[in-house]
């Protein structure tokens, strides 16, 4: 099984992580994006939308999105509900990540780490903070109330949303100001077989 990834990618790691957690084999294959390594013919062969995290099975099967392999790899594991009601509130989790969190708080870290900040896209990454305050506070609010953001147990929700939240510092969006974030991101860490983006 091979990954295709940079690991400086919230999608990315979330893979890196997942297979860490559930101590699953694979051979991890640096993709440069600033390169064009997902433009070159040979990756577009596996995936035509020319994004990473890219999972190769195998028996030659490809499969991409950041999520959909997250709920591959986890499924039959504690960290994939089997219960069509649990199951569908890690998805809804996973839903909100790509609509209404990572197009800001990613988006904003992508300028500020990948891109050295540019002068000509300052206005957009100044855009990105309002939307992303508001997805720090949905989650601030749920975590208030549960451990973990699909209730009582960590989960690929947890996994999807972690990728990006626990460096959005890095994107300017500070989380001192939300307690029950930095305490979700403390029981992460602390998981058995945890491991770091670096």
């Amino acid at each position: 099984m091979r990954v295709y990834g940079d690991i400086r990618s919230g999608n990315c790691y979330k893979i890196k992580l997942l297979c860490s957690l559930l101590d699953i084999e694979h051979e991890w294959i640096h993709v440069d994006i600033l390169a064009g390594d997902t433009s070159k013919t040979g990756f577009l062969q596996k995936n035509p939308n020319g994004k990473v995290p890219l999972l190769e099975l195998d028996d030659g099967r490809c499969l991409s999105e950041s999520n959909a392999i997250l709920n591959f790899l986890a499924a039959g594991s504690e960290l994939l509900p089997s219960d069509g009601f649990r199951l569908a509130k890690v998805q809804q989790w996973q839903f909100f990540e790509q609509y209404s969190h990572e197009p800001y708080i990613a988006v904003a870290r992508f300028i500020a780490k990948y891109l050295g900040f540019p002068e000509e896209r300052k206005v957009e990454y100044e855009a990105k903070q309002p939307g992303g305050h508001r997805a720090l506070a949905v989650m601030e609010k749920q975590l208030s109330t549960s451990p973990y953001l699909a209730g009582d147990s960590l989960s690929t929700a947890d996994i999807s949303l972690y990728g990006y939240t626990h460096v959005a510092h890095e994107g300017g969006f500070e989380l001192d100001e939300y307690p029950s974030i930095l305490g979700w991101i403390n029981r992460i860490q602390k998981t058995p077989n945890y491991v770091g983006m670096s």
